[in-house]
């Protein structure tokens, strides 16, 4: 029995992400830098850039949530396969007792007929499973990327860039861009910050 693999991917994530444009127009008397490594500042009004693949690899809670969407998925992939070699398995004793002449015909009838429903139930559960778990990683995604865009709009009230973009390997929104431009260290930083406050909040309710 094949079993389609189960891929989170960053590229497909940051290719639906790449339209992640927060265009917010800073007051022209703000001027609030940002340091780079070469000391070059990036100021109010400016456009900066992210690089939503190197920040999605290095963001805790996408980290976690992936971790946890993998396990199921493993143990899911797990279970079919169980179901079908116990079904493989059934069938081949099944096929050797017809060659062996050890059943009869209504007997025989009757066996295949429950056979062939048990592959049919198992294939439409593989089905739905599949279907489930692919629903479970577009809502992690979007509870990704809605606590990465709520930290930018929050992240730019202070800092007053006239736009954010997004960029990746795969799809270039920046072509090119100076290091003083790009924050992407600067917002996994923080991202996680308030990751690691939500969890341990989360962790004390749970405790309590």
């Amino acid at each position: 029995m094949k079993h389609t693999p189960l891929i989170l991917s960053i590229i497909a994530v940051a290719a639906a992400v790449a339209a992640l444009i927060l265009t917010l127009t800073a007051p022209k008397n703000t001027h609030k830098p940002v340091e780079s490594s070469d000391g070059i500042q990036a100021v109010a009004g400016d456009v900066v850039f992210l690089r939503l693949d190197t920040l999605m690899m290095q963001y805790d809670m996408y980290s976690d949530l992936q971790s946890a969407f993998e396990a199921k998925a493993q143990t899911v992939d797990t279970d079919l396969n169980k179901k079908a070699r116990k079904l493989e398995s059934d069938i081949k004793n099944f096929e050797n007792q017809i060659q062996k002449g050890l059943l009869t015909r209504s007997a025989a009838e009757q066996q295949n007929t429950t056979l062939q429903q048990r592959q049919a139930n198992l294939q439409n559960e593989a089905a739905q499973k599949q279907q489930e778990l692919a629903e479970e990683s577009q809502v992690l995604m979007n509870q990704v990327m809605y606590a990465i865009k709520t930290y930018l709009e929050e992240y730019n009230k202070e800092h007053n860039f006239a736009a954010i973009l997004t960029t990746t390997d795969a799809t270039n929104v920046v072509m090119v861009g100076a290091p003083a431009l790009d924050i992407t260290q600067e917002i996994v930083e923080g991202l996680n910050a308030e990751y690691i406050k939500t969890r341990n909040t989360g962790a004390k309710k749970t405790d309590e």
